[in-house]
């Protein structure tokens, strides 16, 4: 419980829509975060290659417009893009939390890749629950994607935006005892006159919350909107005011709750860097734990079935977080 090491949360806008030049931007950000000093990096929800905000927007069937790019330029599992992303973990002895649009056959996913500092592979984990508009797009996840991983940076586990406000998904991952967390959410610049709970208030207290109550680490990253997205989907006035750009508000909070660093502007690409020691959590712990000394689990539990599931009983999918993929010779090269 002594170690320490350095943790970063990206802040950033990936090449929209375009999966190779978004994956290229994200090496370019491991690379940065490891000479920086840092072990562990998270990245923002569908970081590669950029959060469908269409969905947001207008009707589907403007929307469609969208689905072909989207579906090509989405990652597979052994595809170059995740084998690229393996080697720039191994090659920079750094581990990544990577948000994507992940696609397992004919379904999208919001999902996150775990990659170990040696390139493996622990975990493409999906979105339980894709949130209102998002379910027009991307499919569910499953009782496979909630768990959390041991790691030698901590037990490890991940939730993307709302996840985060679901409260038996809180108490899944805490009470397998975790330790960091990474929460990837997407730029807060939706709806501000019209939605105050999809702003960066409401979303941030969320992140603020979950450190407290889980007394975990919280590598916050989110991204940023920018008129490039706007040129790409062809937004119209009503469009732009409806999604402002910027939106950033990357944080990592400690176990109790309080931040670790300084904000970027919430219009500014850049990494925001921190220090996890994980002997702080002890004390944290010592206040309240749910899933110790604070919980009661003879008047309430939570029933969780950590299964995979599919259309054909018995076959397993690859996509779940217990397909453990270490980088291959292909990948090492």
């Amino acid at each position: 419980m002594t170690q320490i090491y350095r943790a970063a949360a990206v802040q950033a806008a990936p090449v929209f829509l375009d999966i190779k030049a978004s994956t290229d931007k994200a090496c370019a950000l491991i690379k940065e975060a490891a000479d920086n000093g840092a072990k562990l990096i998270g990245f923002p929800e569908t970081f590669l290659p950029g959060y469908p905000f269409w969905i947001w927007l207008g009707p589907p069937v403007w929307g469609m417009q969208f689905v072909g790019r989207y579906f090509e330029n989405s990652i597979t599992l052994g595809s170059p893009e995740l084998k690229q992303l393996q080697r720039a973990c191994r090659d920079n002895d750094i581990s990544a939390v990577i948000g994507m649009n992940y696609r397992d056959h004919g379904t999208l996913y919001i999902a996150q890749a775990i990659i170990g500092s040696d390139g493996t592979l622990h975990a493409i984990r999906r979105k339980l629950k894709p949130t209102h508009a998002e379910r027009t797009v991307f499919g569910e996840g499953d009782g496979s994607d909630m768990l959390v991983l041991d790691t030698p940076l901590g037990r490890l586990g991940a939730l993307n935006c709302w996840e985060h406000l679901q409260p038996l998904n809180r108490q899944l991952l805490i009470g397998q005892h975790e330790q960091v967390h990474v929460a990837s959410w997407p730029g807060f610049g939706l709806y501000k006159e019209q939605a105050y709970a999809l702003g960066a208030q409401v979303n941030e207290a969320a992140t603020i919350t979950y450190a407290a109550e889980a007394q975990a680490f919280v590598i916050a990253a989110t991204l940023v909107i920018t008129d490039e997205m706007h040129d790409v989907m062809g937004s119209d006035d009503m469009q732009r005011s409806l999604l402002e750009t910027g939106g950033g508000q990357a944080m990592i909070y400690g176990p109790d709750g309080r931040p670790l660093a300084d904000k970027l502007p919430h219009d500014a690409e850049g990494l925001v860097y921190a220090d996890i020691d994980l002997s702080l959590i002890a004390y944290a712990k010592a206040a309240g734990d749910p899933a110790g000394h604070y919980a009661r689990p003879d008047v309430a539990y939570v029933v969780f079935d950590p299964s995979r599931k599919d259309v054909l009983s018995g076959t397993p999918r690859s996509a779940g977080p217990l397909a453990m993929a270490p980088a291959d010779e292909e990948a090492a090269e």
